[in-house]
């Protein structure tokens, strides 16, 4: 992969949000900086960034994609109240487990779970 300013940028907004950012939030950060950089632009980097494994990258149907700095496996919760994504803590070697039984070239998994953030949890008094 060859360097470019934009792409260190891009990387280094992935890695300063902990809230899993949308393309469009990681766009919005990164123009401070970088006033000529394109909404394309953040795309295929964010791209290029997932498929060299230095990101991952958080898909939930129907809604857009996300992206993480923490490359070890995890899972995530999208909350259906608020549209945030949070990592959760999950048994991941029993789910790697369960995904390999029914696959033997199982080598990944991609897990999002649907609920309630705490946030939103308390403000609803849950």
């Amino acid at each position: 992969m060859r360097y470019s300013r934009q792409r260190e940028l891009i990387l280094k907004k992935v890695n300063a949000m902990h809230n899993h950012p949308t393309a469009e939030e990681i766009y919005e950060a990164a123009g401070k900086e970088s006033p000529g950089l394109s909404l394309g632009t953040v795309y295929r980097n964010l791209n290029v960034l997932a498929d060299a494994g230095m990101i991952r990258r958080v898909s939930i149907p129907g809604k857009a994609d996300r992206f993480d700095h923490t490359l070890q496996q995890h899972s995530h919760r999208y909350c259906t109240v608020c549209g945030g994504v949070d990592d959760i803590a999950l048994n991941d070697a029993a789910i790697m487990e369960i995904v390999k039984r029914g696959d033997d070239t199982a080598q990944d998994y991609s897990l999002v779970v649907f609920g309630t953030c705490e946030q939103c949890r308390k403000k609803a008094g849950m």
